[in-house]
């Protein structure tokens, strides 16, 4: 299928590794440039020059928690490629303990999101298949066997609803607003990856729970991720795309 991809310019926040460099890379492929964001630094810098060998590239070292240096980058990016035709929110801080953790988690994962839609609008107005697709998580939508009460969840449920909302307010300006929500994703230095090490019997829980006996990889969610940007989606929005290979029990009708 060919998703005309070409020639788009597409933005990705949490882009040096895992999922939104499997992203990057498949946008690439797929004849976008694109403009990439992570807070640290050097592998920004790392990602960014081997992607680079691949197609057009702009990157910026940004805290997505920060508003002002989230509108910086897009502003910055679109100078920099011509405009943005696609947006896509995939930092996230994860999760951790403590309130500072659900402070961290509000601003990270659920302000990031209002900061790029607010700042990418006035670009993606321009656009004439304009596209935003957050990442959310399979434990916003249900408790399953081996989730627990924290803030990743908690406020990626939130991502939800705000991108569900954010689709009808800006359908009417051509805008399209979707979500992937992955179930658990594995892929090397990833945080399956360091629980398949440490938490072995938590790995093999997660396996068991999924019906097609696997987890993920970053490549599965990121192909999801480029259809549901892509120009051949282009009558779908509003819609909360599961990648999780059975993991949850719910089919949607």
């Amino acid at each position: 299928m060919d998703l005309n991809l070409k020639g788009k310019r597409a933005l990705i926040s949490g882009a040096s590794k895992g999922i939104g460099l499997a992203i990057a890379r498949t946008l690439l492929a797929e004849g976008a440039s694109v403009g990439i964001c992570a807070r640290g630094e050097e592998q920004l810098n790392t990602t960014a020059a081997e992607l680079a060998q691949h197609g057009t590239v702009f990157h910026k070292s940004v805290d997505v928690g920060d508003p002002d240096a989230v509108a910086s980058f897009v502003d910055d990016a679109a100078d920099a490629l011509g405009g943005v035709d696609i947006v896509i929110v995939n930092a996230s801080a994860m999760t951790g303990k403590g309130r500072e953790a659900w402070e961290n988690s509000f601003n990270v994962d659920l302000m990031s999101l209002v900061s790029f839609i607010e700042s990418s609008t006035p670009h993606l107005e321009k656009s004439p298949a304009a596209s935003v697709v957050t990442i959310s998580t399979t434990s916003a939508i249900e408790a399953g066997p081996i989730t627990t009460a924290n803030s990743y969840g908690a406020l990626k449920a939130a991502v939800l609803q705000h991108s569900s909302a954010q689709a009808r307010v800006l359908g009417g300006k051509g805008i399209r607003v979707n979500a992937v929500s992955p179930g658990p994703v594995y892929f090397e230095g990833g945080p399956w990856d360091t629980i398949k090490e440490k938490r072995p019997e938590l790995y093999e829980a997660a396996l068991s729970a999924a019906s097609l006996g696997k987890l993920a990889d970053a490549q599965d969610v990121a192909n999801a991720v480029t259809f549901l940007a892509s120009p051949a989606a282009g009558h779908i929005t509003g819609t909360n795309l599961v990648v999780d290979g059975g993991f949850t029990n719910r089919f949607d009708f």
